[in-house]
């Protein structure tokens, strides 16, 4: 009888832990099913940068859309400089930009490289109109700050927004028969060259024409966020205030969105998502452990919830979490720089020269081009860069002037 007792206690233990541990796995298998076979594809379908887009019901107009409204921010761009031309003779509208000439001592000179092309979208009245709007809106904090024009077109005659800028901003001329005139034959240079000796160009000049201890390098489709010098300031002022940049050589401040996921060769964004892991996997196992009536959490929920959020994150879009921290200047990352793409670049005036000295090193061509190389050179020399996150510019110019390929643009 005593044997039958305990045989009986010892196999309904065995019953109850086998639907204590079959229940969590029942939850989990519907909440993953549903999250990711439901819920994911229902909500980003839409959303450019979730692994769950669908190109084919959305590329193309969400691309029509977009220069749609680019157009549209064009048109309001000459005008914006239509009517500043009116109000030219308001010292104080003015002042903010110093139109009346250039600051002899900036803190910060930011030079836009401009070219000529797709005339209807303005590209450089886009992004001077913005940078005017958050100078005039930034106040006393920005009152040493300079905007400077650098037109790098080899027919600048025809490069109209630039003559057009020219009015409200100091500027240079590389090409043609303005001071500032390259003597060399240009013409056997590959694009690739010549966007590199252009670049070079203007960080010289810059660094040659005004005392300045920070440049800023643009190029002309680079539209600044709303809290643009905000941020800037910060990490200048605040969180790097004891060495300019912190020591490095130059801080990107954009990188394309598609590249920005978790699941790519820099180390940095896989610690990321871990720790982004293991922080919202313990708010849910928590969430989880209350609604079930657990006492405590056990490490094969911690760990279940742990890897759904980061594939949550990763499937969802890096892109997406990162906008939180918009929230305020202190959220944004600033982490190890990433090779692609120099829209906008942040130099103290010590790493512009060295800059300078290393763009001399090296040539470019189609698969080596300046941020490239740039970025090859950091391990070379024994330097480092950082990039910041989220982006403190959006990248509006789909015609691109190197590649040619202006024909039906996409959004990716």
């Amino acid at each position: 009888m005593y044997k039958r007792d305990t045989m009986a206690l010892w196999l309904l233990q065995i019953c109850l832990r086998k639907r204590r541990y079959t229940f969590p796995f029942l939850h989990l298998l519907i909440l993953t099913a549903v999250t990711f076979g439901v819920l994911l594809p229902l909500l980003c379908h839409g959303l450019l940068h979730s692994y769950f887009y669908v190109r084919r019901w959305h590329l193309d107009h969400m691309s029509l859309e977009f220069l749609e409204q680019n157009l549209e921010k064009a048109q309001a761009a000459a005008q914006y400089f239509d009517n500043l031309h009116l109000l030219n003779s308001s010292s104080t509208l003015m002042s903010s930009i110093n139109v009346d000439g250039p600051s002899p001592k900036p803190w910060l000179v930011i030079t836009i490289v401009t070219v000529h092309r797709q005339p209807e979208y303005h590209y450089p009245l886009q992004v001077m109109s913005r940078f005017h709007h958050l100078l005039a809106q930034c106040g006393d904090a920005c009152h040493h700050h300079q905007l400077f024009i650098c037109n790098v077109d080899q027919d600048p005659q025809n490069h109209r927004d630039a003559h057009v800028l020219a009015k409200f901003f100091p500027t240079v001329v590389r090409y043609g028969e303005e001071e500032g005139a390259p003597s060399e034959d240009t013409s056997s240079i590959n694009l690739f060259e010549k966007e590199k000796q252009d670049y070079a160009y203007c960080l010289t000049k810059t660094l040659l024409t005004f005392d300045t201890e920070y440049v800023l390098m643009v190029e002309d489709d680079a539209v600044p966020e709303e809290e643009f010098f905000s941020v800037l300031h910060h990490l200048l002022l605040a969180r790097f205030s004891e060495a300019p940049l912190g020591g490095a050589l130059y801080f990107k401040l954009y990188h394309p969105e598609r590249l920005q996921r978790y699941v790519n060769p820099e180390p940095m964004r896989i610690l990321e998502w871990i720790g982004l892991g293991m922080f919202l996997g313990t708010l849910l196992s928590l969430a989880y452990t209350r609604a079930v009536g657990y006492q405590s959490i056990s490490w094969p929920i911690f760990l279940f919830f742990m890897l759904y959020s980061m594939a949550l994150a990763e499937l969802f879009g890096r892109h997406y979490v990162l906008e939180l921290r918009r929230l305020a200047p202190a959220l944004y990352n600033v982490v190890p720089a990433t090779e692609c793409c120099m829209p906008a670049m942040l130099y103290s005036s010590a790493s512009a020269t060295r800059t300078l000295g290393y763009l001399n090193e090296f040539h470019c061509k189609p698969g080596f081009a300046k941020d490239t190389a740039l970025y090859s050179i950091l391990s070379e020399k024994g330097e480092r860069a950082s990039v910041v996150e989220p982006n403190l510019v959006r990248h509006v110019g789909l015609h691109s002037s190197l590649r040619r390929r202006n024909d039906n643009p996409k959004l990716l």
